[in-house]
């Protein structure tokens, strides 16, 4: 403790001196970086919001003051809704990034299919290079082309998956249908991440195929953040953040083993987040089963901000698409997940007298290019439909 607490004061001092963001957070606040001398006093800084993240990249862009290195000695930039534009800093301890990776045994001799997708979001790229740092040989495939990722799966041996869980699902399904069973399936390795990885699924990749697994829990701000062990529940938290967990009303740190926002600080001196608010809600372990921190568990959001096939879908890209719009009234997204896959429906009420014949092509080409979310569907609903105080995004997904 003693060590983390020095690291976050040195952490505090030096995000004052060289980000012009964290300066700015705690002038307003009060708070001189002298009395930042541990964990416990974190609490005297605010909570950052992604709303106020995206406010404050907007009033100073690219990189909304938080950057404290040379841009030019960034690998990667890239882009999450907001917009955010996430500089990839080196990491504070490169090692301690493939926990989760080594925690399944990959390594060495592992052919692994990395599902993720691998342009704009770094998801793709940074678990490549986890892979490769383990050992193994990375085999990109990125997300689609189910029958082309089974014979590259079988034609070469893939021992390992990096993807969401409910894409293996569908690959053992396809392989299944093609007549290659548990068995014949090579996999023996995964991890997965970007949606909840739920107790039945779990039963089939390590129960039927022999699969030993993790979930990694994170965000585009902040990398991973935590991973499953079979001997642990919910998630060790990486060593490059320190978790708080506190009131979503006030800010204020809640005891461990109490359910409030999960509340980050990042341990990286090249692009330090101080008490970033997740928008999840999870409790601490009182005695945590590894490491320094054990979060229970995800127990939903403290906001109205909702993960569709591992991308946040905030209100307030909801509030935008109706004002490049002026024949929309109001407008409402609906979530589902029949046979294991989010569909996403929006519910569309016109004002009086507008036409809405090509609405729907219009709001699914937006969505694309500005949440990068495929819309499924675009109902025009009759007026008085959408209520105007409820919940703009409805999340009717059954996860087991």
């Amino acid at each position: 403790m003693k060590d983390l607490d020095r690291r976050i004061s040195k952490l505090a001092r030096h995000a004052y001196d060289h980000a012009p963001a964290i300066h700015g957070l705690m002038d307003e606040a009060g708070v001189d970086p002298a009395d930042i001398q541990g964990a416990d006093d974190l609490a005297r800084i605010p909570v950052l919001s992604k709303d106020a993240l995206v406010e404050i990249h907007r009033q100073n862009p690219p990189f909304g003051g938080f950057l404290t290195i040379d841009p030019a000695d960034l690998p990667r930039i890239y882009i999450s809704p907001g917009p955010i534009y996430d500089p990839q800093p080196p990491p504070a301890d490169p090692d301690a990034q493939l926990a989760p990776f080594r925690y399944i045994g990959i390594g060495r001799g592992d052919r692994v299919l990395n599902t993720f997708m691998y342009h704009l979001t770094p998801a793709g790229i940074l678990l490549d290079e986890a892979i490769r740092a383990c050992g193994a040989t990375v085999i990109p495939t990125g997300p689609g082309n189910t029958e082309l990722q089974i014979m590259m799966m079988m034609a070469l041996g893939a021992s390992g998956f990096v993807g969401q869980p409910s894409y293996l699902m569908t690959l053992l399904d396809k392989a299944a249908e093609m007549g290659m069973g548990a068995g014949a399936v090579p996999l023996k390795k995964a991890l997965f991440s970007a949606e909840p990885y739920t107790p039945s699924q779990r039963e089939r990749f390590e129960g039927e195929y022999g699969m030993k697994t993790t979930s990694a829990y994170g965000t585009a701000d902040l990398g991973f953040v935590g991973y499953t062990r079979a001997d642990v529940q919910g998630f060790c938290i990486m060593p490059s953040l320190y978790l708080q967990i506190c009131d979503p009303e006030t800010g204020a740190p809640l005891a461990d083993g109490e359910t409030g926002e999960i509340v980050a600080t990042a341990l990286n001196k090249a692009y330090p987040l101080i008490r970033f608010g997740t928008g999840d809600l999870g409790a601490l372990a009182p005695q945590p089963g590894c490491a320094r921190q054990q979060l229970l568990g995800l127990f939903g959001r403290s906001g109205d901000a909702i993960k569709v096939r591992g991308m946040f879908l905030h209100p307030n890209q909801l509030g935008y698409a109706v004002m490049q719009f002026p024949e929309i009234k109001d407008i409402q997204v609906i979530i589902t997940r029949p046979d294991n896959r989010d569909v996403v429906t929006v519910n569309v009420e016109l004002n009086e007298g507008a036409a809405g014949e090509s609405i729907g092509e219009k709001l699914s080409a937006l969505a694309q290019q500005a949440v990068r979310l495929r819309i499924d569907a675009v109902n025009i609903v009759a007026a008085g439909s959408i209520d105007p105080a409820a919940r703009k995004i409805v999340d009717e997904r059954d996860w087991d």
